[in-house]
């Protein structure tokens, strides 16, 4: 029987995820720097799939590119916005027993909310691509000012026994913020609980709790903070779920995708 693989491509302005699926299960994945030539990381991934997963380049039947680069990735046979795959990925990326009624993706240039039905249909979506208050890189900026790492400040902000108040909603500002809470000698953990609390708050008054049913499900860079999962629980006073590959829920939505046309 002849084997049937599909490949999905999250072309990010940053970062470069592939997925490759079979059967509706994701075999492997790779993520690495998108680099000054997208197209070419992209083919470069794929080759590298094939050869550590020992198949041929004629059974990976389609391959679909979404994100910010997506119209121009030349191994690409097709592509698809990052809504539409990030709400296919959720139908095989959502942990088991789980309906997502909302899917948070928290990535390094933007936050994206998209309100799925019981189909995995997208129902309506809010995007928040101005301002880095609500995005990874905004964390990942103020690890640099904390001397920390973008790996370690969620576990730390757990130790927090008295969460500061960044009131700030602006990254710049923030910062500021930050610089001089340091200045007052404010623990940093206390300092990275309230950047998390700050953070999660801000992509909490982006959501219409009205318009939504079923669980919420976290994806992206940021799922993979255990911080951001307890504070939105924190807040929202309700349990929240981290897709199975989190960062890689855009490409397995492509791959995804692209086996649903080539079904057809």
């Amino acid at each position: 029987m002849e084997n049937k693989y599909f490949a999905g491509i999250d072309a990010g302005s940053t970062y470069l995820k592939v997925a490759l699926i079979k059967d509706n299960e994701v075999i492997a994945t790779k993520l690495g720097n998108s680099g000054i030539n997208n197209s070419k990381t992209a083919e470069e991934f794929i080759n590298q799939l094939i050869q550590e997963n020992n198949i041929k380049r004629d059974e990976i039947k389609l391959i679909f590119a979404t994100g910010y680069s997506r119209k121009i990735i030349n191994i690409a046979d097709g592509d698809v916005s990052e809504i539409t795959a990030h709400a296919f990925g959720a139908k095989i990326n959502a942990p088991k027993g789980f309906q997502p009624g909302i899917l948070i993706d928290i990535g390094g240039q933007d936050s994206k909310i998209i309100y799925l039905n019981s189909n995995y249909s997208v129902k309506n979506f809010t995007m928040n691509d101005k301002c880095a208050a609500g995005t990874g890189k905004f964390l990942e900026t103020c690890a640099q000012i904390l001397e920390t790492s973008i790996d370690e400040i969620g576990p730390l902000s757990l130790e927090s026994k008295e969460p500061c108040n960044i009131n700030s909603t602006c990254a710049v500002f923030a910062q500021s913020e930050i610089i001089s809470l340091i200045a007052r000698r404010y623990d940093r953990k206390d300092i990275l609980a309230g950047l998390h609390i700050s953070l999660v708050n801000r992509i909490i008054k982006m959501i219409r709790f009205d318009d939504f049913s079923g669980n919420i499900m976290l994806s992206g860079g940021g799922a993979l903070n255990i911080a951001i999962k307890n504070t939105f629980e924190n807040e929202l006073l309700m349990d929240v779920f981290v897709a199975n590959h989190p960062q890689f829920n855009g490409a397995i939505g492509a791959a995804y995708f692209a086996q649903t046309q080539f079904n057809k």
